[in-house]
């Protein structure tokens, strides 16, 4: 059990705007040997669910007049939750996490991370090195010796600039040194009533959250909303597909639809829903949803006192700001991939998807501090997270903490299974705990794209 005020715990919570008093009501229950890196991962993990918990319990405590309970989280949950795509199992069958063309390539003067698990991404990818698409997708297939042949000719730097303009995903290891984002960025706009959410038996309860995220960090975060009560709909474009496996794993609590924003009816749809969203976030690139006149001025001015809650990969400004990015990528390219190289140079990894999971649990907090702080103040607020910023404060802001009385970790405590329209379903319960909360989802995911537009 951690003695006293975790440091990453507390900074996490001050970034959000929390009381300062209320993580004296945080400890974590420690397991050995979880999460291990040489970068604190561990105790970034923690304290991102931590403060996600304890952000849950303020906004119940608010909601039922009562004193906020108690936060105790599990590490051994945390380091679960943190690899749950890799503890997927659909009906016995264990997903693929990354695509063969996805992954480090030597380049003639140093490496390079690419990502083609979705199909537009592979063909981005291979078209931009002239690389014909043929033949087998293993690991021994034509195109990934050709890859390997062609990126080991090529500076690492010309890669990425050549795949970025053809709107694939390549980065040059290293690439990217920028000086330390931030970890939250948090406005109020406007003025109003106060919020007027009742007592209810869960913090999100009677939330409406409108989700328009992909891939993990987003997903995790309305994934977590919706096991805090949320009513979730997912909202994604027809044209972009999501990958089943993906969906199986943060589905969950939530339900999916699908319309096109360039389509008159569907765009009406889209009106009705945002006409009673209490919540809407968004995960994709600075301008990417600007045409749809969905920037948070344009939210906030058709919706007042709406939580607008926007991530992207690279951050806000700067040159890369308008690139497309994932946590793999991103790792790669601040730094990480090296700090984490294994003694042959050959580039590292974090022991999970950390950037991604960190920063869903930090947006699912950032929410439900928002609702709370709207019940007394009004106004709408406007909420800003980068897996860079997350992974700066992983690399420049987090100190290793020592523990007492550690446990053997266990990730089979934490599995679960349950039937689903994808077959019967292993996944990973929740990590997000306060004394009285939910400790599972109330259904599974619902089948990506087959729900109607409404809300229950």
């Amino acid at each position: 059990m951690t003695q006293g005020i975790d440091a990453a715990t507390a900074h996490a919570w001050a970034a959000l705007d929390g009381p300062a008093e209320l993580v004296e009501g945080v400890s974590y229950i420690a397991s050995s040997g979880v999460l291990p890196s040489r970068l604190p991962v561990r105790e970034l993990a923690r304290a991102t669910v931590g403060v996600c918990s304890l952000a849950a319990a303020e906004l119940f405590a608010r909601r039922s007049g009562g004193s906020v309970p108690e936060v105790r989280v599990d590490e051994g949950a945390v380091a679960t939750a943190f690899v749950s795509e890799r503890h997927l199992r659909i009906d016995g069958r264990k997903p693929t996490s990354f695509a063969p063309l996805s992954g480090f390539w030597r380049a003639a003067d140093g490496w390079v991370r690419t990502h083609a698990n979705y199909p537009h991404h592979r063909a981005r990818l291979l078209t931009a090195l002239e690389i014909p698409d043929e033949g087998d997708e293993g690991d021994d297939g034509a195109p990934a010796r050709q890859l390997a042949d062609r990126l080991l000719s090529r500076p690492a730097l010309e890669v990425q600039e050549t795949v970025h303009a053809a709107g694939g995903l390549a980065v040059a290891v290293g690439a990217s040194h920028r000086a330390e984002l931030p970890l939250v960025e948090s406005r109020r706009i406007g003025d109003g009533a106060a919020g007027t959410l009742s007592a209810a038996a869960l913090p999100a309860a009677g939330v409406r959250v409108l989700d328009l995220t992909r891939v993990i960090a987003g997903p995790v975060a309305t994934r977590t909303l919706a096991l805090l009560g949320a009513d979730v709909l997912r909202v994604d474009s027809p044209r972009l597909p999501e990958h089943p496996d993906a969906h199986a794993d943060t589905g969950f609590g939530k339900r999916s639809t699908l319309l096109d924003l360039d389509v008159a009816k569907d765009r009406l749809l889209f009106e009705e829903l945002l006409s009673s969203a209490d919540v809407v976030i968004t995960g994709y690139r600075p301008g990417a949803l600007d045409r749809h006149g969905l920037t948070p001025r344009d939210l906030l001015e058709r919706r007042p006192g709406l939580v607008v809650a926007q991530l992207c990969a690279w951050g806000w400004e700067g040159p890369w700001a308008g690139r497309r990015g994932f946590d793999s990528l991103v790792q790669a390219a601040c730094g990480i991939a090296g700090i984490e190289a294994a003694p042959d140079g050959h580039p590292g990894v974090l022991p999970a998807q950390a950037l991604d999971h960190g920063t869903g649990y930090l947006l699912a907090a950032a929410v439900l501090r928002a609702l709370t702080d709207r019940q007394d103040t009004g106004g709408g607020r406007h909420l800003r997270f980068s897996l860079a910023g997350t992974a700066s404060w992983l690399t420049h802001g987090i100190r290793p903490a020592a523990t007492d009385g550690e446990t053997a970790y266990d990730p089979g405590s934490w599995l679960a299974e349950t039937p689903s329209p994808y077959g019967r379903l292993q996944y990973v319960r929740p990590p997000v705990h306060y004394v009285g909360g939910p400790d599972d989802w109330t259904r599974p995911p619902t089948l990506w794209g087959t729900d109607s537009p409404g809300w229950i």
